[in-house]
């Protein structure tokens, strides 16, 4: 713009997600934006197109009267592109293997670290003081690790408090194992309870029509929820969510509560709770009035608390049990079997009725989520 220092850096902080496509949800590879201005991977549009036999947008479900002239966004190439290096080069801050940079494949590996913040050229992401802006580059990456080393050691030492007091303090309810706030991923400390202890407390909760995006269908009975063929012509409501995703019609506002979800039938996932003033343009975890564990369908189940991401490892639980305390503001999640083994738990504090919450994303006719019928 004219009057602007043509070298003028502005901070800009980048997720993951901003760069990342919602049918494979892993970086741009070859982004295409359609004529409704959504953009995707291009392969991952033909691939879901072959399958659907038909040719709409993922998101807003608009069609196109002629196969799309399908076209490079060359710009948002250039900007995942440039993601992927700075992920590169600051993995090895990371704990953990180092992953293999190597270009994404058909088989499409797992995504780089979980909401990793990057540096684009030209634009200074700095952590330290603005001057970073006009150094040279090398000079320029040097203070942002160290920076970041400076906040690595920062979280360690909290942790390491945090750790020793609740080592000091933590008592065992009888129902539900207590836990951190944000767990790690290793919960062995939990001891498995019996599917029966949550029995006092079960409820079945059935889908809302009003919420429902018209990518799904439910059953008669309401409790399970399916990727449909076609879209569906249900009446327009202010309600209705834009991606496949849907919640329960109980509002659940006091007490404690606990159903499972069958996910057996349903290759990509999230379940979890929500609020109903959710924004319907928004993804379930992704908002701070909603929580809950999702399966990847790429061997990676995570969790997702105060739109931050925890990885919990790479078994994909059968059914899914979720148990609300809103006594005592707790929301935990478990892999139920003859055990319910425990696999996530946050804290939640919320002024308003919470609901169960469903996403079935990747458009994969024939998906379907159930909720299972539990003796009350």
């Amino acid at each position: 713009m004219a009057g602007r220092d043509a070298g003028r850096a502005i901070p800009v902080w980048l997720a993951e997600d901003d760069l990342g496509c919602i049918i494979c949800h892993d970086l741009l590879a070859w982004p295409a934006t359609l004529p409704c201005g959504h953009t995707f991977c291009r392969d991952c549009l033909q691939d879901l197109w072959a399958a659907r036999r038909g040719r709409f947008c993922p998101t807003c479900r608009e069609g196109a009267p002629g196969p799309p002239q399908l076209r490079k966004n060359t710009m948002l190439e250039d900007l995942a592109d440039k993601y992927r290096l700075a992920a590169r080069e600051l993995e090895p801050l990371s704990p953990g293997p180092e992953p293999t940079p190597a270009p994404r494949p058909a088989s499409r590996p797992g995504r780089p670290t979980a909401q990793l913040r990057t540096l684009l050229e030209g634009v200074d992401l700095s952590l330290a003081s603005p001057k970073v802006s006009s150094s040279p580059p090398e000079q320029k990456m040097k203070d942002i690790l160290h920076d970041l080393e400076e906040i690595q050691e920062k979280l360690r030492e909290n942790f390491t408090q945090k750790g020793a007091l609740e080592e000091q303090t933590q008592v065992e309810l009888p129902e539900v194992p207590s836990s951190s706030s944000c767990p790690l991923p290793d919960q062995s400390r939990f001891a498995p309870k019996k599917a029966s202890s949550f029995a006092r407390w079960a409820i079945s909760p059935t889908f809302d029509l009003e919420s429902l995006s018209c990518n799904l269908k439910v059953s008669v009975d309401r409790r399970t929820v399916t990727v449909s063929d076609f879209l569906m012509l249900y009446a327009w409501s202010p309600e209705r969510f834009d991606s496949s995703q849907a919640l329960c019609s109980q509002a659940l506002s006091s007490g404690q509560h606990y159903w499972e979800v069958d996910t057996q039938h349903c290759s990509h996932w999230a379940v979890g709770v929500a609020s109903r003033g959710m924004k319907r343009d928004q993804i379930l975890g992704r908002t701070t009035d909603s929580w809950c564990v999702e399966w990847k369908g790429t061997s990676q189940l995570s969790a997702w608390c105060m739109v931050k991401e925890t990885v919990l490892g790479s078994d994909r639980p059968s059914v899914v049990g979720i148990w609300l305390d809103l006594e005592e503001g707790k929301l935990a999640f478990y892999s139920k079997a003859d055990q319910a083994k425990p696999l996530f738990e946050c804290p939640i504090s919320v002024s308003v009725p919470l609901h169960p919450a469903f996403w079935l994303y990747g458009l994969y006719p024939g998906n379907s989520l159930t909720i299972r019928q539990m003796n009350v």
